[in-house]
């Protein structure tokens, strides 16, 4: 006799938990789901023990598209300063570590392969400066600030077709400041 959990099929390894992670983010970047659904649908894959409990959450999401596979980077500094700037690769998701020390990274000229980018700030102490093209899109409503206010003033009107960038995490204490570029 089967039990109902023998129908879900075999055990959730690593690998197809972080498939199923990168998928949901991939709908959200692509709006397709809202944020309290991506919210609902996260819980519910890292809970998943079984593939059919992973396939339940993942089955109304639009299919894969073919091509480059979603990138992924961490910038990491235990103390010191985090820097990037001139014409670097901004992977589609980017997170960016750092205990103690000051972050700057200026997207102006930077290249841009995925028309949103979710960069991720886990901050502790120090100032962060994000300096975005000129006609990017921000969004910072997941950003958590301890000690300081963030600092940002949008560009207006910003131009349709630029870069959304998406900045979610949390800083200590210091203060995020985001601006536009001034060309």
């Amino acid at each position: 006799m089967t039990t109902p959990q023998d129908d879900a099929g075999p055990l959730v390894d690593e690998e197809a938990r972080e498939s199923a992670v990168r998928r949901l983010r991939e709908a959200y970047a692509e709006e397709s789901i809202t944020h309290a659904e991506m919210d609902e649908r996260l819980g519910r894959v890292l809970s998943a023990a079984r593939h059919g409990e992973l396939a339940s959450v993942l089955d109304t999401l639009p299919p894969e598209k073919p091509g480059k596979p979603e990138t992924t980077a961490t910038i990491a500094a235990a103390g010191g300063r985090i820097r990037r700037r001139g014409a670097w690769r901004v992977p589609r998701f980017l997170t960016v570590e750092s205990a103690l020390g000051r972050v700057r990274l200026d997207l102006s000229r930077a290249l841009f392969e995925h028309p949103a980018v979710d960069i991720e700030l886990r901050l502790g102490t120090g100032r962060a400066t994000i300096i975005v093209p000129r006609d990017a899109a921000v969004d910072l409503d997941a950003v958590q600030t301890g000690w300081k206010d963030l600092r940002y003033r949008p560009r207006q009107p910003s131009r349709p077709g630029g870069p959304v960038i998406r900045i979610s995490g949390a800083m200590g204490y210091g203060r995020l400041r985001v601006r536009h570029a001034w060309r």
